[in-house]
């Protein structure tokens, strides 16, 4: 990534190089399936490793729904982080190869934090988790299940929210730790920072949901079970009214930046429901997908 921040443009609707697809070609909007949860009166849970014997990975059914995703590249006016909740940056990163997780946490938690920073305006950030996912070409995306075994895992096809209004507050002392570092907080967010690490995504691509069009009661508090805790996410209702977007061929020097969590609740968005989903016209040769996502606490002053 570049050495300033001053250097870290959102892109344009329409931003590519020449090595890249030819986005002429590309619809402005596609009809698509996302996989809603189904209402029922059990609290919902996910296993991310193998659960017990007896027990399913999960306890609840999906509200398969064909929605309209529309190319926000082609949309009249760029989304923002603080108002649809999530923005699409030009941002090049250094590190090539995303197969050591060393590396990963050596090279790459500094430029997300950078990123993190400029998007937000927050005075520091703090880059506490990533996950890098690889999609099994000609499949659906798949759930919440992890692999427990270390490498990439699936697509993740599950209308969610990384944190919760608990989980999310939370999460400010797990990350800063001393309560005298907390008390000084007056406000902060958590952002996914989101990458292609192989080839323009064609296949698989992500879609968000713009903040402004989900209501509290399309959120539902669900239990995230790993084997020496249990995380909190919300799982989404379906709702007629909200719009989701896409970013087509998002390549390698792209960064999907969106909010998961903001401590502010009044007139700026704090959560954004997201899914990967099957893109109906992927061309033949398209790669299958590959990217890593990356968690970060941002703190303002």
């Amino acid at each position: 990534m570049n050495d300033s921040i001053d250097s870290l443009l959102p892109t344009r609707p329409v931003s590519r190089d020449a090595a890249a697809p030819d986005l002429s070609s590309i619809e402005t909007s596609v009809q698509a399936e996302l996989a809603y949860l189904q209402p029922s009166l059990e609290r919902p849970f996910n296993y991310t490793y193998e659960p017990p014997a007896g027990t399913p990975w999960q306890n609840y059914r999906r509200d398969q729904r064909t929605v309209r995703i529309v190319d926000a590249r082609h949309l009249a006016s760029r989304p923002e982080l603080g108002r649809e909740g999530f923005a699409l940056w030009d941002a090049p990163s250094s590190l090539h190869d995303f197969s050591d997780p060393d590396e990963i946490v050596r090279l790459y938690y500094p430029e997300v934090a950078e990123l993190a920073c400029a998007a937000t305006g927050a005075a520091n950030a703090y880059v506490f988790d990533h996950l890098v996912r690889k999609h099994m070409g000609g499949s659906a995306p798949l759930g919440f299940g992890r692999s427990a075994k270390a490498g990439p895992v699936a697509a993740n096809g599950q209308v969610h929210n990384d944190y919760t209004e608990e989980s999310g507050r939370k999460r400010l002392a797990l990350v800063l730790g001393e309560p005298a570092a907390q008390r000084g907080v007056l406000r902060y967010s958590i952002v996914n920072v989101w990458r292609s690490i192989r080839a323009p995504v064609l296949d698989v691509p992500l879609a968000v949901c713009d903040a402004r069009t989900v209501e509290g009661a399309d959120l539902v508090r669900a239990e995230l079970r790993y084997r020496r805790r249990t995380g909190e996410i919300y799982l989404g209702l379906h709702n007629p009214r909200h719009r989701w977007s896409y970013f087509s061929a998002i390549d390698r020097q792209e960064a999907l930046v969106f909010k998961q969590y903001d401590s502010q609740a009044d007139h700026i968005a704090r959560f954004t429901l997201h899914s990967a989903f099957r893109h109906p016209n992927v061309p033949v040769a398209a790669q299958p997908r590959e990217s890593i996502e990356a968690r970060c606490l941002v703190v303002y002053q």
